[in-house]
Parts: structure tokens; sequence; C-alpha cells
């Protein structure tokens, strides 16, 4: 490996320190033979891993070589000794399949999860479609992968994104491959939750822990790879979660029009206003896409953190809506008793379920009747653990 390496300067975004640590990696020359990605939905992991594996294998694509590459491919889409792997659906077809990875080969920041993408044709699906490492798939198209010798490159590089989606048979049959790993192949794996691994595929590879992007590094990211002006950028970084790959779905009119909203939403909660919540509700249900969804949820939380900043310092310089100061500054007034952090753990469940496809305007419902009670410093009626219980409050509304 060249010491002139530099990891990752031309397409990935922030992460300096897990970036660093690659580089470092790289410059030493002596690679591990699998290795570890983990971090949330958004930060760059799959990207992180695609960089790395053209790196090993000398392609001058999204990292700078700066003249020591030794490979003639114009990216890992197109090098023989490269082969990316997704969780699949057990309904996916080849085609399906090849269009999601020639779009990682444009970008590798692309969505191309069949959770939250069911389909590529249609953006607004909400088909809930499971997609996992079934041991037909391991046996059929990765184990074979692991044998071959490379072709041209240093190493045969496989890489298993969302390997925490593996069955148990699957995750039981690759932890063999780990146990006695070939010198010619290398393992680039990426997991969001790694509670759902086998603690002993975990202990096999070096891990490289990443962050959820700041927003600096999204609105960064969002300027320059995405030709986005600084004000949207700075907008939809700070509704972005920290997650880079989503906020470039966002829709940054709509989300301006629904902050309006969401105040109203609040609004409508705390006097439980049924009817104006329901068209509310309704106009959010058929207007949004899932990742404006997405980001309606992490709006609505910032201006909730704002809530806390606010009543705790009442320092306008530290809140991030501060063109709603007077609005902020009347909802601590009014609601001195409320139980905000509580308010922001609700809504963060909320983003789990539709990242899960249950229906929207069944949540904010929900949610509508929790923040009621929230509001004013008092328990929900409803436990989280029962949330069935909602349901004949939706056939009453």
């Amino acid at each position: 490996m060249s010491e002139d390496i530099s990891f990752g300067n031309r397409r990935l975004v922030g992460q300096e320190k897990p970036r660093n640590q690659v580089e470092k990696i790289l410059q030493s020359g002596r690679l591990s033979h699998a290795y570890l990605f983990t971090g949330p939905d958004g930060s760059g992991k799959t990207a992180f891993a695609l960089a790395l594996a053209e790196a090993v294998n000398g392609v001058d694509h999204l990292t700078d070589l700066k003249g020591t590459a030794v490979s003639k491919k114009s990216s890992w889409y197109t090098h023989p000794d490269i082969h990316l792997f997704i969780p699949l659906p057990s309904s996916a077809g080849d085609n399906e399949l090849k269009a999601r990875l020639e779009l990682l080969a444009k970008d590798p920041y692309e969505i191309v999860d069949f959770t939250l993408r069911p389909t590529l044709a249609d953006p607004e699906s909400n088909k809930n479609l499971r997609a996992f490492y079934s041991i037909e798939y391991f046996h059929s198209e990765i184990r074979p992968r692991t044998v071959y010798k490379p072709n041209e490159g240093r190493r045969t590089v496989v890489i298993i994104t969302g390997i925490d989606t593996m069955r148990k048979e699957s995750a039981n049959a690759f932890l063999k491959l780990l146990e006695e790993p070939s010198e010619s192949v290398l393992f680039l794996l990426t997991a969001s939750k790694t509670d759902q691994l086998l603690p002993t595929i975990i202990s096999r590879c070096q891990q490289i822990r990443l962050h959820p992007l700041s927003n600096d590094e999204v609105a960064d990211g969002l300027v320059r790879f995405d030709g986005m002006g600084m004000n949207d950028a700075s907008f939809l970084a700070r509704v972005s979660g920290g997650n880079y790959s989503l906020s470039r779905f966002f829709d940054v009119e709509n989300l301006q029009q629904t902050r309006q909203e969401l105040i109203n939403y609040l609004r409508y909660s705390y006097t439980q206003d049924v009817p104006e919540l329901l068209e509310i509700i309704k106009d959010w249900n058929s207007r949004l896409n899932k990742e404006n969804q997405i980001a309606l949820c992490n709006t609505l939380e910032q201006f909730l953190r704002d809530l806390v900043v606010y009543r705790e310092t009442e320092n306008i310089d530290l809140i991030a809506n501060a063109d709603q100061v007077d609005v902020i500054r009347k909802f601590c007034s009014s609601m001195e008793q409320a139980r905000i952090e509580e308010m922001i753990l609700h809504l963060q469940n909320v983003k789990g379920s539709l990242y899960q496809n249950v229906q929207f305007k069944y949540i904010f419902t929900a949610l509508s009747l929790r923040f009621y009670k929230l509001m004013r410093g008092k328990d929900p009626v409803i436990e989280t653990t029962e949330n069935w219980k909602h349901l004949p409050a939706y056939t009453e509304y």
C-alpha cells in the first residue's frame, strides 16, 4: 500500500475520525480479513465499505490514490474482484437487484434498501417488503464468491451490507467463513443494529464506528455533491437527523410549509381539536411520501428540542428555529409542566414505526393523544406496551 493514500476525499461525507482510522489501516499495509462498519442509517457505512474496497484493489474513484492506482477499472462496479450484496425480499428478481446496484454505482449514498424503497418505479409505494439474507441466498450467491482467487486485484472483496438482517442459519453459516478465513478474501460488512448480530461475528471483525453526521457535514455534502444552495442545504441539514442519504429525498418547499402545520398540530393536540387534527393528519398522509414523513418527524423533534433549550436557558442564540422565538416563548409559558423530553422519545419511536411501514395516519393520531397528556405533565392514558388500545380511538374519530 502507498503511504500517500488519502481515504475518501472525493466523495465521502464527513466522518473525519473513521476516515483517518481507515487511512491508517491502508497506509500500514496490514489488512485484517474482516471489517465491520457500524452506525446509524445515512451515516455512510456502505459508501465507506465501497471506498475501502476500491482502495484495496487500486481503483482510483471514490478515493484519490494520487497516481498509485493499479487498476484501470472505473469503479468497484466494474471490478471483477469486488462483490457487493444487499438484503433481499423473497420476491426480488435479478433485474430489480441489478437496478439497485447500478444506482449505487452512480452514487454510493443512494438509498437502495427495499424497506425504504420497496420499488424503484413508484417512489410513493408503501408496500411492506422485508429484506434479509436467506440461507438459499447465502449458499447460491455469497459463498461461491468467497472461493474466488483475485483476478487482478490484491484481494477478493466481499461486501455484505445490512448483515444484521441475516437469518440465524445464514449467520451461522457465514460465521464458519470468518473462523477459517482465506488469505485472499476480505470481508467488508455493515450493520445498523449490532444487538441483532451474533457476538461471535462481531468479535471476529475489526469494528469501525460511524456516528450521525453533524448538521454542518450534511449541509456540506448537499452543497458539494448535490448542487444545493447553502440556505436550502442548511435547512435540510437541521431536519436530517444526521442522515445525509435521506436528506436528499426531502422536499424543501413541503417541509417549510409543514413547519407551521406542525406548530398547529401541537396546538390541536393540546386542545384535542379532533376535526382540525384529522384534517391536518389526512393532508400529511396524502401529500408526503415516506422520506418527507420522516423529515416531518425530524422537524417536529427539532422544534421540541428548541422548547427544552429555551425553557432551560431563555437564550434565543441556542435554538435552531430562531425565527419562531415568539411561538416558542408562548409554548413554554403555557406548558410549564410539559414533559417535553418524553414527547421527544415518543416521536423517536414513531420514526421506527414509519420505517416498518405502519400507517402514518394511525401513528400521528395516537401521538396526539399522548401529547395531550404529556403537555400537561401527566402520564398518557395508554401504556407504550399496550399501543393496540389506541385502536378504539381511531374508530371513534
